[in-house]
């Protein structure tokens, strides 16, 4: 039976590449579905694989500076997703890291949504939100607090609108539990880890590789290696670029952001990976390891699912993690990595990633589809 398929993101511009836009761009190779986004500035963008693609987007596509995000105008997200019109389709699979799964459908429709994340401004970052921007205090304030209070009521009830969830991690299927009250298949995203050159010689710095905005914990790493006076790489932009710069000491390089060959080059000769945020997934940390570079990590989140700590597994472990994020604790964790670093193969590192591999994906998301659609109907 020949079904019609739609495709749900968020939003597509050159500056969105994470883990999310890798999902959508691997499901595209094997589902000839529509695509819809609340923006899109991917089709006009000749070094885009959308180049030309025929995307079909809400009324914020005409809305000024929408290029550098939608997140300005948040209040307004959930009513522009509601706009798209889905009708002639048989399945909805949507994409979802913020409003995406909350697009309208019909009884006779079924919609299964990857979930990368229940949306963050409304559950997790609320009070980094609030407290760490000045719109969080006095009047204005306020009023983020009662459309942070009305965003999470209306995520709660457009999960209603979903079928079937898929998590990219247990984190993320827990929190969907705890947020929506709604079971999640656990399938992670694809890595595409042959783009990446496994090497085993290793050079003498530490990395990290990240958006530079608060809840990444850039400082807290530029903190910990100012004391540790070690060298260390950080490549992104965001927020804290400035800030950053200034905190950190003449052995910490900040480059900002860097093409993909040079992030490459980096991350296929550094000595180990640093990372110290609570991520959902954490793709950077399995596109380290395909380089058979370990990491040190923060204990928490999608670490735990992607990283090996040298300490529980002797064997074949990959890095190492800290419990709390502080820069005494990572101090600490890097004390213990050079003291370990011997014992950590990175062919490990690289049979690591191999486990979230495009191919593995591929199965595993057209199975649950195919299962689903069964049961469904």
């Amino acid at each position: 039976m020949d079904l019609k398929y739609a495709l749900v993101h968020e939003w597509l511009t050159p500056k969105a590449k994470g883990g999310s836009e890798l999902v959508v761009q691997e499901i595209l190779q094997y589902i000839d579905a529509d695509l819809y986004a609340l923006i899109d500035f991917e089709s006009v963008n000749p070094e885009s694989y959308l180049y030309q693609r025929e995307i079909k987007t809400t009324f914020l596509q005409k809305f000024p500076k929408a290029r550098d995000g939608v997140q300005k105008y948040l209040p307004l997200l959930p009513l522009a997703i509601e706009q798209l019109d889905l009708n002639h389709y048989d399945v909805i699979l949507s994409s979802s890291h913020a409003v995406a799964k909350g697009v309208l459908t019909n009884p006779h429709q079924l919609h299964i949504c990857y979930c990368h994340t229940p949306m963050r401004y409304a559950w997790d970052l609320t009070f980094d939100y609030l407290n760490g921007d000045r719109q969080g205090q006095g009047i204005r304030g306020l009023i983020a607090r009662y459309i942070l209070h009305r965003l999470r009521q209306w995520d709660v009830i457009s999960a209603n609108r979903v079928d079937y969830f898929i998590a990219n991690s247990q984190h993320t299927a827990k929190r969907i539990w705890r947020c929506y009250r709604r079971p999640a298949k656990v399938i992670y995203p694809p890595v595409d880890v042959e783009k990446f050159d496994f090497q085993t010689k290793k050079e003498d710095f530490f990395l990290t590789i990240s958006r530079l905005v608060s809840y990444k914990q850039i400082c807290l790493i530029v903190e910990a290696f100012n004391h540790l006076n070690k060298p260390l790489v950080i490549i992104g932009e965001g927020s804290q670029l400035d800030q950053i710069r200034q905190l950190a000491k003449s052995h910490v390089q900040v480059l900002g952001w860097q093409p993909h060959q040079v992030v490459k080059k980096y991350i296929t000769t550094a000595k180990a990976f640093i990372y110290a945020a609570c991520e959902d997934f954490g793709i950077a940390l399995v596109e380290a390891q395909a380089c058979g570079t370990p990491v040190i990590a923060y204990g928490k989140g999608g670490a735990l699912e992607t990283v090996k700590d040298i300490r529980q597994y002797p064997q074949d472990g990959t890095g190492l993690f800290f419990g709390v994020q502080q820069p005494e604790a990572l101090i600490e964790a890097v004390e213990t990595f050079e003291k370990l670093k011997t014992k950590i193969d990175p062919e490990n590192c690289r049979l690591q990633a191999s486990k979230f591999s495009p191919t593995i994906f591929k199965k595993s998301y057209l199975e649950f589809i195919e299962n689903c659609y069964r049961d469904w109907k």
